[in-house]
């Protein structure tokens, strides 16, 4: 379907959040799906890692590593959202926390999660906190790739107006039926695509997770940011601003200090340790 706007033709998004449908409200959903998605192919990931020894964690134990990952990036990525984007409803209604499948998970969110569960997966399996951080970092960019996938399809954190050929009109935009950018693929390619590739390169074809342990997790920080920064111009705010800046630019600065942060202990760690 298309829309027009000003003598040209834009598509008009019609794509179902549902990939199964019960009801008008219930249905296996695409959301739900992209974490699936996700969680499936970092449990890939882990598998692969400990049979090439980049990881210690072994088969039994990727199960119980993966189980607390997902507790951690949906408990943060969730309280993320209500505490950051929509701190009237948790304090209203507090039970609105588990009501996941409506969606509303923030991205920052979700990384603070994935920091506790790292945290805790290397106090209970008796490894370096930095070792155990540098593994998990590369595994976190598949469910950012998959989950704005995820909302380009629900049509949901759309773009700022835009005229370029592949503009897309979202039916609840408003104003309605102006063409805006599909941010959420552009994001989906940047902080998804983009980081995993970087992360999975400096993984394999360097030495800093050995040298510099913590390095790997500052550039992670360091270049999501940048990224998500780069992504939220596009981006329509869905949220009062910050000191002038959207929430997704000012929680991502707060990152990329940080990340250089992560970077420079790292080095410095690494410098000392070589003495």
């Amino acid at each position: 379907m298309t829309a027009s706007y000003e003598g040209k033709d834009y598509w008009l998004h019609d794509l179902s959040p549902f990939i199964i449908q019960f009801s008008e409200n219930s249905g296996i959903r695409w959301y739900g799906f992209a974490y699936v998605l996700g969680f499936v192919t970092a449990a890939w990931l882990l598998s692969i890692y400990f049979k090439k020894q980049k990881s210690p964690f072994n088969k039994d134990q990727q199960q119980n590593v993966l189980l607390i990952l997902i507790l951690g990036v949906m408990a943060g990525g969730r309280l993320g959202y209500m505490l950051l984007y929509d701190l009237e409803t948790l304090l209203r209604s507090p039970i609105q926390f588990f009501y996941v499948w409506k969606g509303g998970m923030a991205s920052h969110g979700g990384i603070v999660g994935l920091t506790a569960a790292v945290a805790y997966i290397a106090f209970h399996y008796k490894q370096a906190f930095w070792k155990v951080a540098d593994i998990i970092v590369t595994l976190g960019p598949t469910g950012v790739l998959f989950g704005r996938i995820a909302n380009f399809i629900n049509g949901e954190l759309w773009g700022t107006e835009s005229l370029v050929k592949w503009a897309v009109v979202f039916k609840d935009a408003v104003p309605y039926g102006i063409p805006r950018h599909p941010s959420q693929l552009y994001e989906a390619l940047l902080e998804g695509l983009v980081v995993l590739v970087f992360l999975q390169w400096r993984f394999w074809k360097s030495k800093v997770t050995t040298l510099a342990p913590g390095q790997l997790s500052g550039e992670f920080f360091t270049l999501y940011a940048v990224l998500r920064i780069f992504g939220e111009q596009f981006r329509e705010p869905d949220a009062d601003l910050i000191l002038g800046l959207s929430r997704g630019v000012f929680y991502s600065v707060l990152m990329l200090v940080v990340g250089i942060v992560f970077i420079v202990l790292a080095r410095k760690r690494a410098a000392t340790d070589n003495r």
